[in-house]
């Protein structure tokens, strides 16, 4: 059996997500648009994706990564050819590599990055409505700044996350970036693993303390769970910007 990796860039704004498992299960999500292809390419039924971490409902991806094994002897360059002739134009397969049989797209990850893009503009561009959230007012990104120090480091993130999971609920983030200029700002967050919707608390959290709905200190409260969390972030401004291995 040949393990294939697949770097992937998508437009999540009309797909449920990168894949949607027991009650929510749908066909209408990006690995199972892959899988699809991968099926007919190959000509084998039983084909599994594994996923490098799985974005959320409209989330995006200029760099996601998953693997699957085949018994195709097709040349690499061919199975890009024929899997971005026939997917649809809002996923792309960048890039297509033969790894160790033993490698697998999510356990070999040792980092992930987000990056949330927000429009501060008068007046929010028509065309990037689907890429960026539009804030209505620019927030304060130094008490912004001064929050995200509460996040950086070792926690339990439990209470940043809206589901339940079976892995642990302690991560470790390396680093929160806050940076823009007159037009858009940006939020970057490297870690080493996220929770079910845990960026997007993250963010919709800072961005109340940017706008002064909430304080810094809120940040303690939640982990101790003295508080409750912020409504997660608008996700059309989300990118899983990469992952590292």
């Amino acid at each position: 059996m040949r393990n294939i990796l697949l770097k992937i860039e998508y437009d999540g704004s009309r797909y449920q997500g990168w894949s949607r498992h027991g009650s929510e299960v749908s066909t209408n999500t990006i690995s199972h648009k892959i899988i699809e292809v991968i099926k007919k390419m190959t000509d084998e039924t039983d084909v599994e994706l594994y996923g490098g971490i799985r974005t959320e409902v409209g989330v995006h991806a200029y760099s996601q990564y998953a693997n699957f094994k085949t018994c195709s002897t097709m040349v690499i360059a061919d199975m890009k050819h024929y899997m971005n002739k026939y997917l649809p134009m809002d996923i792309a397969i960048v890039n297509v590599k033969e790894v160790p049989e033993r490698f697998h797209a999510k356990l070999n990850a040792r980092s992930k990055t987000y990056l949330y893009r927000m429009t501060i503009s008068d007046v929010p561009s028509v065309f990037d409505r689907k890429h960026t959230f539009y804030c209505f007012k620019e927030p304060d990104q130094l008490a912004m700044k001064e929050a995200s120090m509460l996040l950086v480091g070792q926690h339990d993130f439990q209470n940043f996350s809206t589901g339940k999971s079976n892995k642990a609920t302690i991560k470790e983030i390396f680093e929160i970036e806050i940076y823009g200029d007159n037009e858009e700002l940006q939020i970057l967050i490297h870690a080493d693993d996220f929770l079910y919707n845990m960026v997007r608390i993250i963010i919709g959290t800072l961005l109340e303390i940017g706008f002064g709905t909430r304080k810094k200190e809120d940040i303690t409260k939640i982990f101790s769970g003295t508080a409750k969390p912020s409504t997660p972030c608008d996700s059309k401004g989300l990118f899983l910007q990469d992952i590292s291995y």
